[in-house]
């Protein structure tokens, strides 16, 4: 590379790690809930507008107008129906919205998106995503479905991890395409109740799934089968993040559960809650 063209890594991400010997893994690929960031990303490398990307399609029927800088992420599912292809693609997403909720404080946009391959039609994944938009309820609208609740068993976890988010963590994590300014202005955080800027709640998400495969798992990605949890309150960028997680028994005999919940270390704060991931065991010849 030309000497004008040098980049310094460890300066661009902030952080340095000890030299590691390379591996090629044959069956290497993307963490299981990869596609979730391609919601808002599209296909394009460059920065977008979360607002136009949020809003493609046109408002929805009936939904009053609201500030999307009040838009936060309230809950997310996924499911994988096809191990994601690890030499990437072209892929279409169907959206639809099954439902908006008033809870009072505020409204739930509940949505799915089917993801599928642009040419062969393979359906990949399911991704259910419950955004709440602060302040914009009340409104004596259908106060939604009760949800499953996922109480952790009273024992220590099975398994805990640890993530050290870093100061600048939440500008890293916007690469992936969420570019709601919420997460990198620091005059508009306080404008809606955070004294600074917050860390995606898909990124601790995708964090809670890497750690139940990794455990779980045996870091096979194809054992990975559905996750889902619920965002109770924000990560601060630089503040360290504790998955903890119990397997616990599912019905299917072909599925082991965990029942995990994320808390801020500095705090004591639970991050995410209701967390229940599932994933195939070892000795069944029932994954994807």
């Amino acid at each position: 590379m030309p000497e004008g063209y040098k980049v310094d890594v460890s300066k661009a991400a902030g952080h340095t790690y000890a030299a590691e010997k390379a591996k090629h893994y044959i069956d290497f690929g993307p963490l299981p809930t990869y596609p979730i960031c391609m919601l808002l990303k599209g296909d394009h490398w460059d920065v977008n507008s979360f607002m136009e990307q949020w809003s493609a399609g046109g408002p929805l029927p009936g939904v009053p107008s609201y500030d999307f800088n009040k838009i936060v992420h309230g809950e997310q599912s996924f499911e994988a129906l096809q191990p994601f292809p690890a030499e990437g693609g072209r892929f279409k997403s169907v959206k639809k919205c099954v439902g908006v909720y008033d809870k009072g404080s505020g409204m739930v946009l509940d949505t799915i998106v089917d993801l599928y391959g642009e040419d062969d039609g393979v359906h990949y994944c399911r991704m259910g995503t419950k955004m709440f938009v602060r302040g914009y309820g009340g409104w004596n609208g259908p106060k939604g479905p009760k949800a499953i609740s996922y109480n952790p068993p009273n024992r220590e976890p099975d398994a805990i991890d640890v993530f050290n988010t870093a100061p600048n963590q939440a500008l890293l994590y916007r690469l992936s395409g969420d570019f709601n300014p919420l997460h990198a202005d620091v005059d508009l955080a306080p404008t809606v109740g955070f004294p600074r800027p917050i860390l995606h709640g898909l990124c601790s998400y995708g964090k809670c799934g890497h750690s139940v495969v990794k455990y779980f798992g045996d870091n096979d990605r194809t054992r990975f089968k559905s996750i889902e949890a619920r965002f109770a309150q924000p990560v601060f960028p630089g503040e360290t993040v504790e998955v903890l997680m119990w397997k616990v028994p599912h019905q299917d005999p072909k599925l082991d559960a965990v029942i995990f919940q994320a808390r801020v270390k500095e705090r004591n704060a639970l991050v995410l809650t209701n967390g229940y991931a599932t994933l195939y065991k070892k000795d069944t010849n029932a994954k994807l």
